[in-house]
């Protein structure tokens, strides 16, 4: 049974190493982009969301001023290897609620109960807790206690309870990650590679992959919960 590891400060580096290494692995199923390994635009989605966690887990020595916790999972007969990884963010002015910044567990160690019981001790600390997922894992979730709230962006939003808390959820701003010398650079080589129409193509079949899995979202919380629900949920997240 995978021994579970709660750090609210930095865990050591051959933690953040495995941790990144399996974002890397796993970035179509934990991105709200979910961009396929065929698209050339991958590799650009590797490093930036890559680099993402990097940051939120610097963030663990509370330097950047927003809360972050993290549960790791390593194998019980290698206690070095990481095999699964939650990283939440505790909300502010609610001691009660946080919500589910990125989850992984290794390829090779699926279907073990490793992701339900990261999941369960996170809502043992936080009772009031929200994530969002693809339309095909919510009866995943479903089984685990949450509750389908509203959409976000590509995915359904998912809670403990059938609304959001009121309090702040602090979230690093990205944004520069993705205009970086890194990304251009990145971005460069595979103009340079692939040339320019492959690149503008991949474009195009990113933003038609992200209109069809935020539609379909759509569609499924409206089914649920009807067209108001929708456009409230649209509008719920606060940020600090």
């Amino acid at each position: 049974m995978p021994q579970i590891t709660y750090f609210k400060t930095p865990c050591p580096e051959h933690i953040n190493s495995q941790i990144l290494q399996m974002v890397v692995d796993n970035l179509t199923d934990i991105s709200m982009v979910a961009i396929p390994p065929s698209n050339l635009l991958y590799n650009i989605y590797q490093y930036a969301i890559g680099f993402e966690v990097h940051l939120y887990l610097e963030a663990l020595n509370g330097a950047k001023g927003i809360a972050v916790e993290l549960l790791v999972a390593t194998d019980d007969d290698d206690p070095e290897k990481v095999v699964g990884f939650l990283l939440y963010l505790p909300v502010k002015d609610d001691p009660e609620a946080c919500g589910v910044a990125y989850m992984a567990v290794d390829g090779g160690h699926r279907r073990q109960g490793i992701a339900r019981r990261m999941l369960r001790e996170m809502v043992g600390r936080y009772p009031h807790a929200e994530l969002t997922c693809a339309v095909n894992k919510v009866p995943y979730f479903e089984s685990m206690g949450f509750q389908v709230v509203g959409v976000r962006g590509t995915q359904v939003l998912m809670n403990t309870r059938d609304h959001g808390s009121d309090g702040l959820m602090g979230l690093l701003d990205v944004a520069s990650i993705y205009s970086s010398l890194e990304v251009r650079q990145i971005h460069t080589y595979l103009l340079q590679k692939h040339g320019k129409r492959a690149m503008v193509d991949a474009e195009k079949q990113r933003d038609r992959h992200l209109d069809q899995m935020t539609r379909k979202a759509n569609e499924f919380v409206r089914e649920r919960l009807g067209d108001g629900a929708v456009r409230a949920s649209a509008a719920h997240l606060r940020l600090v």
